[in-house]
C-alpha cells in the first residue's frame, strides 16, 4: 500500500472521528454567549478543544466525540444560568470559560494537595458539581438588594459549610474569596435576624515589618489591620448603616489580644489572617463562642508572619479539629483565585519553587556517612 493511500485513510479516519452537536439559542442567549463583536464566543473558543460555529441562532460544536459531549453539557449549563439570571456577570463568564476548558479536557481543575508531579487531586464531590449548582447558590446582601453567588466549586462548598456548621475554616491562597464570602454571609445573617451583631477580629501581626507606635484610640490603632474586612463590608452594606452599627455596637472590631474572658452569644464572628495566631490564641478564640453564634476563620498557611519556631494556630487547628461535628474545613486552591488572572500564575510560580525546594531537601542525605577511623586513632579516643 502506498504512502499516499495510507495518508488518505488516516485523513478519512480523522474525519470519521469528528462529532457535531447543535444547540438552538434565543436572542438573549445568543447575545450573552457571543458578546459584542463575538468577543465572548471567541474567548470561549480559545479555552476549548472543540470548534464553535454560529449560524443564525444555532451554535454548532465540532470536535472529538467525548470533547463535544462535555462541551455541549457546559454550554447548556451556561445557557441555563442565563435563563435564570438574565445575564452572566463578567466574573461569572471568566469562571465559566475556565470551567468549560477544564470540564471539556480533563474533568475539573486541580484542587488540593500537590502530588509528585506538582499537580493536585480533586475530590469526587467537587467534580460532580455543575456550573449551575455553583452560580445559583446565591447569598442575599443588603445593599441594592444584590445577590452574590460563588464562582467556583470550592467557594460553594465554603458557603454551604458556613451555613451548616458553627465553626468554619477557609484555608487557601490569596484572592480566593475567603474573607469576602465570609463577610457576605455575616451581613446576610445580620439582615435576616439570624444574629444580632458582627464581630471582626484579626491578630495584630505585621507582614515582615514593624510599624511602631500608631496614634489614636484603640479602633484607630487597629484599623490598618482590619482594612480588608472593611473593604468587603462596604460592598455589602450602606456606609450610613455601617456607621450607625459601629456606634451602637452591632458591628464591632475586636483585637484578638482583648478577646479573653468574653462570651459571644448571638454573633457572627470572623477571624481573618488566622495563620498568624498562636496555638494558645486560636484555642482562646474558639472557646469564646456562645449560644446562637457562628465563627469563620480564614487564612493562608503559606503566608505565616509569626516569629520563627512558633507554630501557627491555624496549622495546629487543622490537625486537632479535623472530623469534629459542627466544624467545617474548606481548602481553596489556585484554580479558585478570582482576582486578576496574573495572580494565579504568581501563586503557581511560588508553589512550584517551594515544591522543588522540598524535593531537593528530601533528596539530600541526613548526614555524611561515617568514615572508619584508623585503629590507633580509635584506641586513643577510647582511652581518652
Amino acid at each position: 500500500m502506498t504512502a499516499s493511500s495510507l495518508g488518505h485513510m488516516e485523513s478519512r479516519h480523522h474525519l470519521q472521528a469528528q462529532a457535531e452537536n447543535t444547540v438552538t439559542l434565543s436572542q438573549n442567549e445568543l447575545l450573552e454567549l457571543c458578546g459584542n463583536n463575538d468577543e465572548k464566543i471567541r474567548a470561549l473558543q480559545s479555552h476549548l478543544d472543540a470548534r464553535l460555529v454560529i449560524r443564525g441562532n444555532r451554535l454548532k460544536i465540532i470536535g472529538e466525540p467525548e470533547v463535544v459531549e462535555r462541551t455541549t453539557q457546559v454550554i447548556r449549563e451556561i445557557l441555563d444560568i442565563v435563563r435564570n439570571q438574565g445575564r452572566l456577570s463578567d466574573h461569572q463568564f471568566r469562571q465559566a470559560m475556565r470551567y468549560a476548558a477544564d470540564r471539556a479536557r480533563k474533568g475539573m481543575p486541580p484542587v488540593e494537595g500537590l502530588d509528585g508531579n506538582g499537580e493536585v487531586e480533586v475530590p469526587q464531590a467537587v467534580q460532580d458539581e455543575s456550573l449551575r449548582d455553583v452560580f445559583m447558590d446565591t447569598i442575599p446582601v443588603p445593599i441594592k438588594r444584590r445577590k452574590l453567588s460563588p464562582l467556583t466549586s470550592s467557594q460553594r462548598r465554603y458557603v454551604r459549610a458556613i451555613r451548616e456548621n458553627t465553626v468554619t475554616f477557609g484555608i487557601g491562597p490569596a484572592g480566593t474569596g475567603k474573607t469576602y464570602l465570609a463577610m457576605a454571609m455575616a451581613s446576610a445573617a445580620l439582615t435576616s435576624g439570624e444574629v444580632s451583631r458582627i464581630i471582626l477580629c484579626r491578630p495584630a501581626v505585621e507582614a515582615g515589618e514593624r510599624l511602631g507606635f500608631l496614634p489614636g484610640d484603640l479602633a484607630q490603632k487597629f484599623d490598618p489591620y482590619v482594612r480588608p474586612l472593611w473593604d468587603a463590608l462596604y460592598e455589602m452594606m450602606d456606609a450610613e448603616k455601617i456607621r450607625a452599627a459601629l456606634e451602637s455596637g452591632v458591628i464591632e472590631i475586636a483585637p484578638l489580644a482583648f478577646m479573653r474572658g468574653r462570651t459571644l452569644n448571638n454573633a457572627f464572628v470572623i477571624l481573618d489572617e488566622g495563620q498568624n495566631t498562636s496555638v494558645e490564641q486560636m484555642k482562646m478564640f474558639l472557646t469564646r463562642l456562645g449560644f446562637e453564634s457562628k465563627a469563620v476563620i480564614t487564612g493562608d498557611v503559606t503566608q505565616i508572619d509569626l516569629p520563627r519556631g512558633h507554630m501557627s494556630g491555624l496549622v495546629h487547628a487543622q490537625r486537632v479539629l479535623k472530623g469534629i461535628d459542627g466544624v467545617g474545613m474548606v481548602h481553596f486552591h489556585n484554580g479558585d483565585v478570582v482576582r486578576h488572572p496574573l495572580l494565579t500564575k504568581i501563586i503557581n510560580a511560588y508553589e512550584q519553587e517551594s515544591h522543588a525546594a522540598r524535593e531537593a531537601r528530601d533528596a539530600r542525605p541526613n548526614s555524611e556517612p561515617a568514615r572508619e577511623a584508623p585503629a590507633g586513632g580509635a584506641r586513643k579516643a577510647a582511652v581518652s
